[in-house]
């Protein structure tokens, strides 16, 4: 077995089909189908089943590809260490982010690094789910991931701040004449929530019990983007990091009585290499800890 045939793997596996497995690696079609074939046979196990949607990977395959996954990853950031020079970084990156955190800091620290290092490949993705990132992190898929909490030791999880939360309203609601609108105020309001296991609506859920207050759902949602429009739209009020609200429905957003901030914390690999070290290093210039209140006054002097 070889490390191209786990990439072949992965690569049919995402794809759903040799065929388009083959052209986003820019091999031969045969040779796709014959690495499969070879690797099935060396683990002496079918590793896809042909559906009408195309090829899907068996429960053994599932397993496998879990484990190519990890395999994959630790080779590339092998390959990556050992060329990385004093002024060259190469090489791939795996960056995992919970849903809603570092919506304005991590794009800034990203387009530097890839104007630092413009031959470094850099793949971020969102994940609701705080378990699952850190059950991630642990099996060494990802690189560097940001969450609100993890059980893991001070030399992999760096705390860089605390982001505050904030409602957002839409146009003409009466809470918008206050600075800071008091969380027992929303009672009866409906709310445009987030899927069931995603970190935010057990954030949610947490400061509506704390508050005696009883939840409306207006809607559930998967991207806090959805979520800030609809409530500008008056389906219902929503409850954000305060990174997330763009710039046009800022003036939408306040922060609540009591504050509400959940910490964010950027979780680096094992023996992190240096791209994932200098990442971190711009993150950790980034501001992540600016009070909500500051910023509605900040934007009601720019929009005077």
């Amino acid at each position: 077995m070889s490390l191209r045939q786990y990439e072949y793997a992965l690569a049919v596996a995402e794809e759903g089909s040799v065929t388009a497995a083959a052209e986003r690696l820019r091999v031969a079609q045969p040779s796709v189908s014959q690495q499969i074939r070879g690797l099935e046979r060396d683990l002496g196990v079918r590793l896809f089943a042909r559906t009408p949607a195309g090829l899907v990977p068996t429960a053994v395959g599932r397993a496998f590809l879990r484990e190519a996954q990890v395999a994959v990853s630790a080779s590339r950031r092998a390959r990556a260490t050992a060329r990385a020079g004093a002024d060259e970084l190469v090489g791939e990156l795996t960056v995992a982010v919970q849903m809603g955190f570092g919506t304005r800091q991590l794009p800034n620290a990203l387009g530097t690094l890839r104007r630092r290092f413009p031959r470094l490949e850099v793949t971020v993705f969102e994940e609701p789910s705080s378990a699952e990132l850190d059950r991630l992190c642990r099996r060494g898929v990802l690189d560097l991931a940001l969450m609100a909490a993890c059980e893991r030791s001070p030399a992999d999880a760096h705390h860089l701040g605390d982001e505050e939360l904030v409602v957002v309203l839409c146009a003409g609601h009466p809470q918008l004449a206050a600075d800071r609108v008091e969380l027992r105020a929303l009672e009866g309001e409906p709310w445009v929530r987030f899927d069931r296991d995603s970190a935010l609506d057990g954030v949610l859920k947490n400061v509506l019990r704390d508050n005696a207050l009883t939840p409306v759902t207006a809607a559930r949602v998967s991207q806090t983007a959805t979520a800030v429009r609809w409530a500008a739209h008056g389906l219902g009020v929503t409850l954000v990091p305060a990174s997330v609200v763009p710039d046009a429905h800022r003036h939408l957003a306040r922060p609540v009585s009591p504050v509400v901030t959940h910490p964010v914390i950027a979780v680096v690999r094992r023996d992190a290499g240096p791209a994932e070290t200098a990442l971190l290093g711009l993150l950790r210039e980034e501001t992540w800890s600016e009070s909500a209140s500051a910023a509605v006054r900040r934007d009601r002097l720019r929009a005077g």
